[in-house]
């Protein structure tokens, strides 16, 4: 047997493999010696049937197994042991209809293959990266205190509505065809529209255009539970009437905001608090700071390797390989494909040339901080520490594996980000919780 590997580009080649009798023959003869001594053929008792039967009635569907078994095994192993880093998978040139297993005696199969051109990978103190991280002014610490204020607020029924209210009662069209109840929140409410739902008591009616009451235009067609199609052909005004007032009165900043927001006799005046809120603040965005910056890395990362892939190639797999994929979809999804197809030669690359091994105890430990965070957020943690392991162990298990390899390739991943994050050279980047959000 045979195997070569044409390169017809940096990335794409073909693979042809060439089996002579001497490859298949003994394989064959073991088959059919074992057909004959299952075959239940009448006529023949268990065991006796002959050779030269067997050889007839299912010879070339034993060749044609064999054939693919060696197949498949082979190029395997071919891939496997070679250099390259091959992608996708290896895609026939011809199919075995082209066979002519009464005549053919010697076999080639030709397979197109697709794989990354080597790339070089510097991590080192002169590849720099920005680190933003959100600069909690007092712009932060004013609306964070706001937001406590609503939160621990009161809710209370008022007479005469204000631009922060929300207003509920039934909201009818002209035609008689929609009569439903709602509830406008005036925050939600555009601009003219909150003009002309101020200074309104109950019972009062007003009418108003559907299109421009909300500055989000989907939510009134779902409060109404009606399509958007059925929203769009809406045509003239609606009234709405008035049947209360509901408004959130603002906690006072003082000590019981104090006790109830950090725990009672924690802070003792405004400006503990307002140093309190801003630690917390800046602790509770800080992983969604290492998130960003993690991305910031591999787009980095990325752009600084260079990685050639054989696009055509890969597009062309993943058409033949995936019923859910149109050229529709590939064509607005395969630049985020090739994307992470890139980071994973990246990251694989990093795990080889760092000799990164991950222990069972290791993911046994990702597994636990994971069900500590879950169980954290609910406030059960100090309940739950002592069967920890159990937990792990059972979610580990389930899935068919599927959860190990999961929590695997976390702890992967957070050896490779070590490992950069010790090996460049870090900026820290102050920036405003609005610039934070565009980014």
């Amino acid at each position: 047997m045979d195997i070569s590997l044409d390169k017809i580009n940096k990335t794409e080649a073909v693979i042809k493999v060439n089996l002579k009798a001497d490859d298949y023959q003994p394989g064959v003869a073991q088959k059919i010696k074992e057909y004959s001594k299952k075959a239940n053929i009448k006529g023949f008792r268990p065991g006796k049937v002959p050779l030269g039967m067997i050889q007839k009635m299912y010879g070339k569907s034993i060749l044609l197994d064999e054939l693919n078994q060696l197949l498949s095994e082979k190029l395997n192993s071919y891939l496997r042991e070679s250099d390259l880093q091959f992608l996708g998978e290896p895609m026939p040139k011809d199919d075995f209809e082209s066979i002519d297993l009464d005549n053919q005696e010697d076999f080639e199969f030709a397979y197109h293959v697709g794989f990354a051109e080597e790339f070089e990978l510097a991590i080192n103190d002169k590849l720099k990266v920005d680190k933003h991280s959100i600069k909690i002014d007092d712009k932060v610490i004013g609306e964070t205190i706001e937001n406590l204020q609503k939160q621990f607020g009161e809710l209370i029924t008022a007479e005469v509505s204000e631009a922060k209210d929300t207003l509920y009662g039934p909201i009818k069209s002209a035609d008689g065809s929609i009569n439903k109840e709602i509830s406008i929140d005036l925050n939600d409410v555009e601009k003219a529209s909150v003009k002309k739902l101020t200074g309104l008591k109950a019972e009062d009616s007003v009418e108003l255009d559907p299109k421009k009451l909300y500055t989000d235009s989907h939510k009134l067609h779902h409060q109404l539970d009606i399509s958007h199609d059925a929203f769009d052909l809406l045509k003239g005004k609606m009234t709405f009437t008035v049947k209360g007032i509901n408004r959130q009165v603002p906690a006072e900043v003082n000590q019981e905001l104090f006790d109830k927001t950090f725990g009672e006799g924690t802070v003792k005046d405004e400006k503990e608090f307002k140093e309190k809120v801003k630690e917390s603040v800046g602790k509770s965005f800080e992983n969604e700071e290492e998130q960003y910056f993690d991305y910031q890395l591999k787009e980095t990362l990325i752009e600084k390797a260079k990685i050639n892939l054989p696009d055509e190639f890969l597009k062309n797999w993943l058409l033949k390989t995936n019923d859910q994929i149109t050229p529709e979809i590939l064509q607005d999804e395969y630049a985020t494909y090739a994307k992470e197809l890139k980071w994973s030669l990246i990251r694989n690359k990093i795990v080889k040339d760092q000799d990164f091994k991950v222990e069972n105890d290791e993911v046994i430990e990702e597994a636990k901080n994971l069900i500590r965070q879950q169980f954290g957020q609910a406030g059960l943690i100090g309940q739950m520490e002592d069967k920890l392991e159990m937990f792990a162990q059972n979610y580990l298990q389930a899935e068919n594996g599927d959860n190990y390899m999961k929590i695997y390739n976390q702890v992967q991943n957070n050896k490779v980000f070590g490992y950069l994050k010790e090996n460049i050279t870090i900026k820290d980047k102050k920036v405003t919780m609005d610039e934070f959000r565009k980014l």
